[in-house]
């Protein structure tokens, strides 16, 4: 049986959000900081990147939007594509830059997402998709 994206997404969403996330500061320095977050999904590794890129409205939290509604978002994950928000009007805002891909298994974007444009600063996000025993 062939599920429909939005309940894969959905489904990854839920996983994400009920399973164990072990996060922790892994390096500090005078111009900033590494934050690593695990999570184990239960999913195939490439339905979850599907949902990452493909479905970002169903897992990131409206509240840090732009537009107040994350259904407005999209990755284009190819390299210099957008991590952008579409709002009302026409207009838009970029959160990130994706700076790299491998499909199915990493995906990095870097930019100062959305609000803290106005802040001169910039950070990196990178995904990684490991197969493991658990998910």
């Amino acid at each position: 049986m062939k599920l429909p994206r939005a309940a894969i997404a959905a489904g990854v969403l839920l996983l994400i959000q009920t399973s164990p996330v072990v996060g922790s500061v892994s390096n500090v320095s005078a111009n900033g900081f590494l934050v690593t977050l695990d999570v184990t999904v239960a999913a195939p590794r490439d339905r979850v990147y599907r949902a990452l890129v493909g479905d970002v409205g169903a897992w990131w939290s409206s509240d840090h939007t732009f537009s107040g509604d994350s259904r407005n978002l999209s990755i284009d994950a190819r390299p210099g594509g957008c991590f952008c928000e579409r709002l009302p009007g026409g207009g838009g805002g970029e959160h990130q830059r994706v700076v790299f891909v491998r499909p199915g298994e990493m995906l990095r974007l870097s930019g100062a997402l959305g609000p803290l444009q106005s802040s001169a600063v910039t950070g990196t996000m990178t995904w990684t998709l490991m197969p493991s025993n658990d998910g």
